[in-house]
């Protein structure tokens, strides 16, 4: 055996995975054990790939699945085969359902279907994805279907290369294998986690690796946890055998010889003319290019990991993520500033497989390093602004592909949120309020795009829903700040009337509020979103300071005020006081949060630690003043 199989065989050979990270066996099984009937299982899954030297490839597939409730009904009785119509075809070989006394009924011709990949509409240059829509009959619980096909790739999305990528689908499997025929001198990397690789076996001028997966029941993601496979189980195989290779690959195949195309040229220059500073003209463009190249939203490596031409990127006026990579790349270059491309997983996967690959969750997507600013930049993002990454392409691993080196996107951006809230009682218990909130960071240009996109009527209706999302009712109208601009603070103000804010008899405890749906209240509330942790979690930090003034009737009397509270800990700096003027009759509420993690992803003991505090924060967030109607004892 080669040394290159034998590091094969080391990496596959790992331990199944049932436990979810930070919990012991006996914790994840009693889990599972209060759950439903799983609604379906895998039964049987045989994936068998043949490779060529070229990259090509013929896919065979053959799956059982058996519907064990009424939902597992719905999620087995219609299946789809995505296909790239311009490289691959796809042959059914059996499509029937398996009924309770085992007879087949097979699918016909009416049942088969082919539509266009969703993603894609209205984008001609992407309208080579296919999704084969087979619709099984007579699927009731304890029915199984049966799918076979044939898929055959004659062109590699990547010329000489192959790579594969699965994760589990978090529904119990009886029996999965993978096999992958291969080239005897052509190697097999691996990175297996919970996926059990057997020796490989050379016969005939060809080496055939199998893996094989088994599953019970998996207990539930939690609540605001990072993607499953970030500590779960998937498998990722490649003939690239680093990061580096990968890199050089994409580098070439992305050569474009409209790269110095004299209308990019023009535009990026006509665009920058009036200013010399480059953060400035980098962020002219960025601006240019998230708000005038519509996104089309498919993953790098679902077709051809080549990006279109930037000429026909600019003329089209779409791409995807690759293409605006290229794009802006063209249009900084035309301004002098250099940017290379940059591959990473997006989404809540905060890892990457030791091998590279394409995949949903592995490498899928693509953004731009800019060295000389010293910062990565998402046009795809509409919602974001310059400087500043969304969460889901935060704290991870990259591969810059001019270095062919692995590095990081920043674990931590500044985030921050003040509010005013000012609510004047009247002797009928109706408030009227003001309210004014200012975004700071990452979260203004996504507020304020928001508004940027939406009717004046659509603002209305945003004003009605925050009020609903704090628990109140009343009529609010919305005035947001300036949506021209696409940098710096964003601010918006709310006016209007609470219903019943205080009874004008009897007792009352109204909310303390300082903020409405958004503020601290809210980001404890989902922080705390389960009582305890055994998976690691998303926890993005931030500043927040809060302000309320509530004026009073002198038709009640105040009978308990909530305490003043303070909370610090390595996490955390909370405080939160409470005055009452009794001459004005004028409540003044202030609090302030500051919670610094450090990383976007924490563990379950980080958790686990900061609970207390959390809790403590909470009860003082959700606090009440209770007051009464005067003359009430």
């Amino acid at each position: 055996m080669s040394r290159r199989a034998h590091r094969l065989r080391a990496a596959a050979l790992l331990p199944l995975v049932v436990c979810a990270y930070g919990a012991s066996c006996a914790q994840a099984q009693q889990r599972v054990a209060q759950d439903d009937v799983p609604p379906s299982t895998i039964e049987r899954d045989v994936h068998l790939f043949v490779v060529q030297k070229d990259g090509s490839v013929e896919e065979h597939d053959d799956t059982v699945l058996r519907a064990n409730t009424t939902s597992g009904v719905d999620e087995i009785a219609q299946r789809y085969v995505w296909f790239n119509k311009d490289i691959e075809q796809v042959q059914l070989l059996a499509a029937e359902t398996i009924d309770r006394e085992g007879v087949a009924h097979a699918v016909g011709p009416d049942g088969i279907r082919d539509v266009q990949e969703p993603r894609s509409a209205g984008a001609p240059t992407f309208q080579d994805g296919v999704l084969r829509t087979v619709i099984f009959p007579g699927v009731e619980p304890g029915s199984r279907v049966h799918l076979a096909f044939r898929k055959t790739r004659a062109v590699p999305l990547q010329a000489a290369t192959f790579a594969y990528f699965v994760e589990p689908t978090r529904g119990p499997v009886d029996m999965q294998q993978l096999i992958f025929d291969l080239p005897a001198d052509v190697p097999l990397y691996a990175d297996a986690r919970g996926y059990v690789g057997l020796p490989p076996v050379t016969e005939n001028g060809r080496t055939r690796y199998t893996f094989e997966y088994r599953h019970g029941p998996y207990a539930p993601i939690e609540s605001g946890a990072v993607g499953y496979v970030s500590w779960g189980d998937r498998l990722m195989v490649s003939t690239t055998r680093d990061f580096a290779s990968f890199a050089g690959r994409y580098r070439a195949a992305a050569l474009d010889p409209t790269w110095r195309d004299l209308a990019i040229a023009q535009l990026a220059q006509a665009l920058t003319a009036q200013t010399d500073d480059p953060r400035a003209k980098a962020q002219i463009l960025y601006d240019w290019v998230r708000l005038n190249i519509r996104y089309v939203a498919l993953f790098l490596g679902e077709t051809a990991a080549v990006p279109h031409k930037a000429s026909d990127i600019l003329r089209n006026r779409y791409g995807d993520c690759k293409d605006h990579v290229a794009l802006y790349g063209a249009m900084l270059a035309a301004v002098g500033i250099d940017s290379q491309a940059v591959l990473l997983n997006l989404g809540p996967i905060y890892t990457l497989p030791d091998v590279p690959g394409y995949g949903a969750s592995a490498i899928n997507h693509a953004i731009t390093w800019i060295a000389s600013l010293r910062l990565f930049a998402d046009t795809t993002a509409g919602g974001i602004g310059f400087g500043y990454l969304p969460p889901g392409a935060m704290d991870r691993p990259v591969l810059l592909v001019d270095d062919g080196v692995l590095a990081r996107t920043p674990a931590t951006q500044e985030r921050s949120r003040n509010a005013r809230l000012e609510i004047d009682i009247d002797g009928t218990g109706t408030a009227a309020f003001t309210y004014r909130v200012e975004d700071i960071g990452v979260a203004a240009e996504l507020e304020r795009n928001t508004f940027r996109r939406a009717t004046r009527q659509r603002w209305q209706q945003i004003a009605a829903d925050r009020l609903r999302q704090t628990g109140l009712h009343g009529i609010a109208r919305l005035q947001p700040g300036d949506v021209t601009t696409t940098n710096g603070p964003f601010a918006l103000t709310m006016q209007g009337s609470l219903e019943h804010f205080t009874w004008p008899d009897g007792t009352t405890a109204l909310p303390a509020l300082t903020s409405l749906s958004g503020g601290i209240a809210t980001q404890v509330q989902a922080w705390l979103a389960e009582p305890e942790r055994t998976q690691p979690w998303v926890c993005i930090g931030g500043d927040f300071d809060e302000t309320a003034q509530i004026t009073l009737p002198d038709t009640v009397r105040v009978a308990d005020l909530p305490q003043d509270t303070a909370v610090r800990d390595r996490y955390f700096d909370y405080e939160a006081r409470y005055v009452f003027d009794a001459a004005s009759r004028t409540l003044q509420i202030t609090r302030r949060l500051s919670a610094k993690f450090g990383q976007q992803v924490c563990s379950p003991d980080e958790f686990a630690a900061m609970r207390a505090s959390l809790v403590r924060i909470e009860r003082d967030a959700l606090s009440q003043v209770v007051v009464r109607a005067a003359g009430h004892s």
